[in-house]
């Protein structure tokens, strides 16, 4: 079917509800709007789902939520053993039908005769991997659309070691929501049935407790200034209670919460684009932390997967620190401690994504820690802690991507704003006992490694033109690559499509000179956006600065020559 049977398949159908086709109704002189909806299918890949609310087979909704999860139930039921009684967690977000989104998936894998663990409220991601772990599922769902605008919804699937899943799995929900012809052949039955025959089970506290206890029990010093003063927000998400019951477990007693953005808001009111990657999301905390006189300030985005802060300069003035600084100050407070204490491990190793800087590299060569890199997205960076468990080759102990996502220790398997929150204060704390910020802790890295710099530059380019053209920018890369920069001389190209690497086939471009700088371009894989990783190096700030600005220049050129 085009678009036009599709649109009117949906609004004669009986199948679907009054809301829905009343929706579209209101759509149906916008031809535009509805070649939008159904010119395609909301695409299930290793991300799982993520699309605008709303009607249509392009978007998400009731009826896509449910053609997923009927296609991962056919999954489950395939496996040998006890798949379906091991069951699958759900958790979900503060964002608009998270909750509807989540019932509706329980009510799908109940009537397929699959045990369901539902937690009762909403809760951070990395709660549901550790309950993967914890409960031993066979699987998991979180819906949720972590930092993106409050028009969108997305859906996740977590695989039993606690890790979102790989194209294995993924191909094989795919091929299951390929083999259902219409939506009323996908198996449903109400909530309340699924609680009286006790397919469904509700998650209360108790998994909370046992995740605090854990986050608590992976602190790495307690010779620290408590008395630190700190800004959070959970930017209306999910982080609130975890995070500030981690911190005070922590003995760390002036915490303070931006109140405009403590409670859930779907609408993110007061931030917009609830992503504190973006210095604008912090705008509340700085105007609440000149008043606590903070020392840090800390945001996570609406899932609290992730984490961003900032620090307070000698003169008064709140800094940024990008994904980059974050996870190298992580990995040299993690491993300096462990040195210290004798606990790194004799095969130790720290993994990160191919997109994200070498400090961190260098800061591991330091304490004979291997570096291993992976593929964008910490389903690849946690697959190597589920590799190394099989293996035993090497024992995972961070990982980490430019994208502020970060994760310590192995009782979960994804970015973990909670723990990472935990630490970043611990760091901070210690570091202040010495009388030193961690601005002037990266400023020793700096002058022990080598000035590491970095910009990322997201292009969005929406809707069929926009994809087509971010295409087109791929291959004039690809065939016809900036050979020279200033000084510096391309050495090396690495084609992640091509090339034979240790990784996964992907559509990412990567460019080396020959002074350490290097830069990468790739479309994202959740948003239309054509993303540019810009990597200097140099042997001070002034170098490294217009290292970066020189590589931006005529990357920018090349793309903006690609109509």
């Amino acid at each position: 079917m085009d678009y036009i049977e599709k649109y009117k398949y949906w609004v004669t159908n009986e199948f679907f509800d009054a809301d829905t086709k009343k929706e579209l109704e209101a759509i149906k002189d916008n031809e535009e709007e509805i070649k939008s909806r159904f010119y395609k299918d909301l695409t299930f890949g290793t991300a799982g789902l993520r699309g605008i609310i709303g009607a249509g087979t392009n978007r998400m909704n009731r009826y896509t939520v449910a053609l997923a999860t009927q296609g991962l139930a056919d999954t489950i039921l395939g496996k040998e053993g006890n798949a379906k009684d091991r069951g699958v967690a759900i958790a979900y977000d503060v964002r608009h039908f998270s909750r509807e989104f989540a019932d509706i998936a329980a009510r799908v894998l109940a009537a397929n005769g699959i045990k369901v663990y539902l937690f009762d409220d909403i809760r951070p991601t990395p709660l549901l991997s550790y309950t993967i772990r914890k409960l031993n599922t066979i699987s998991g769902i979180v819906i949720t659309a972590s930092h993106n605008p409050k028009d969108y919804n997305g859906y996740k699937v977590y695989w039993e070691e606690g890790s979102q899943i790989l194209d294995d799995i993924a191909t094989e929900i795919l091929s299951n929501i390929n083999k259902i012809k219409d939506f009323s052949d996908i198996k449903l039955i109400s909530l309340e049935e699924g609680l009286e025959n006790g397919l469904v089970e509700y998650i209360g506290k108790e998994i909370d407790e046992q995740y605090i206890e854990d986050v608590v029990n992976s602190s790495l010093r307690d010779d620290v200034d408590k008395n630190i003063s700190v800004v959070y927000s959970p930017l209306n998400g999910t982080g609130n209670k975890l995070v500030r019951r981690v911190l005070k477990e922590r003995g760390f007693t002036n915490v303070f919460v931006v109140p405009e953005q403590e409670n859930p808001d779907p609408d993110f009111k007061t931030v917009g684009y609830p992503n504190p990657e973006d210095v604008k999301a912090f705008e509340y905390s700085e105007r609440y932390g000149k008043e606590r006189n903070a020392d840090i300030l800390l945001a996570t985005d609406p899932d609290c997967d992730r984490v961003a802060c900032m620090v307070k300069d000698k003169r008064g003035e709140f800094v940024p620190l990008n994904g980059n600084q974050i996870g190298s100050l992580l990995v040299n407070y993690i491993l300096s401690s462990r040195h210290g204490s004798g606990t790194i491990p004799q095969n130790a190793a720290i993994v990160k994504s191919i997109v994200t800087g070498d400090l961190s590299k260098a800061i591991a060569e330091k304490y004979n820690v291997k570096t291993i890199e992976t593929l964008t997205g910490f389903k690849h960076i946690c697959g190597k802690a589920n590799e190394f468990d099989r293996t035993g080759e090497y024992t995972f102990i961070f990982g980490y991507e430019e994208s502020i996502g970060y994760v310590y220790d192995t009782f979960v398997r994804d970015k973990d704003g909670v723990i990472s929150s935990m630490l970043i204060v611990e760091m901070a704390a210690y570091y202040k006992k010495q009388g030193k910020t961690l601005l002037d802790v990266l400023e020793e890295l700096y002058n022990e490694h080598g000035y590491y710099l970095n910009n990322l530059i997201s292009i969005v380019l929406e809707g069929i033109e926009g994809s087509e053209r971010i295409q087109r920018i791929m291959e004039s890369f690809r065939n016809n690559p900036i050979t020279e920069i200033g000084d510096m001389k391309l050495i090396n190209t690495i084609d992640y499509l091509k090339d034979e690497t240790d990784t996964p086939k992907s559509d990412v471009l990567k460019y080396y000179f020959d002074d350490g700088s290097w830069y990468a371009i790739r479309p994202s894989g959740t948003e239309p956006k054509l993303k540019i990783y810009i990597y200097s190096k140099g042997n001070d700030n002034f170098l490294a600065e217009k290292k970066i600005k020189d590589i931006e220049k005529r990357v920018m050129e090349k793309i903006e020559s690609v109509k």
